[in-house]
């Protein structure tokens, strides 16, 4: 496999199922040696290239990270990451969400080392903004895998349509549209998510 994506469309979703599995190692460089990307590997080794993400849900993404981000450095319970943090979740997958959130005591069960790389920890709280080529059983499947593998509660967001799905352990997931703002529950009770720049157009 190149280890570099030069001259690849960056219009369009790629994927690859390589002959051999890379070693975590290989496919954290891999991921470094091409960071304009945002690559995520699947539970079975395929890797995922996503193209980088437009104006518009990039700025949507931002709106709800960087509130988590603002709230989380004031509870204190917990650390917040963007984007660019993946994963490595229990199922081997290496996933990014569009923002997450982990609990300082889960946090603090991994090495010095664990932390570096794409540390072996599923966050409890995890946000997806839906972008407008995002295909939505995709991401639907993604939230699933997330609470699959230890998430306490997921919010996928779909500014088009105004829609939020909230994700939790053991339940379906359950549809609200229209809200302005957005309260968090158990892991992140406390947090509110104001909504009303996510529906606004750019």
């Amino acid at each position: 496999m190149p280890m570099d994506l030069v001259g690849i469309d960056k219009t369009a979703e790629i994927r690859i199922e390589p002959d051999e599995p890379m070693s975590p190692g290989e496919f954290f460089d891999f991921c470094q040696a091409n960071s304009e990307w945002q690559i995520e590997r699947s539970a079975d080794g395929e890797i995922i290239i996503m193209p980088p993400a437009g104006p518009e849900s990039a700025h949507y993404s931002l709106d709800a990270g960087a509130n988590l981000f603002i709230w989380a450095k004031r509870d204190r319970r917990g650390r917040a990451f963007d984007s660019s943090a993946g994963f490595t979740l229990p199922n081997g997958a290496v996933r990014s969400p569009d923002s997450s959130w982990v609990s300082r005591e889960r946090w603090s069960r991994l090495t010095s080392e664990e932390k570096l790389g794409f540390p072996p920890v599923c966050p409890e709280f995890v946000i997806e903004v839906k972008s407008r080529t995002d295909s939505l059983p995709r991401l639907r499947r993604k939230m699933r895998e997330w609470i699959d593998n230890g998430a306490l509660l997921g919010w996928l967001i779909m500014p088009e349509t105004k829609t939020v799905q909230i994700f939790r352990p053991g339940l379906p997931p359950e549809t609200r549209e229209g809200l302005r703002k957005l309260a968090g529950e158990g892991p992140v009770d406390g947090f509110t998510l104001d909504l009303t720049d996510i529906w606004s157009p750019l």
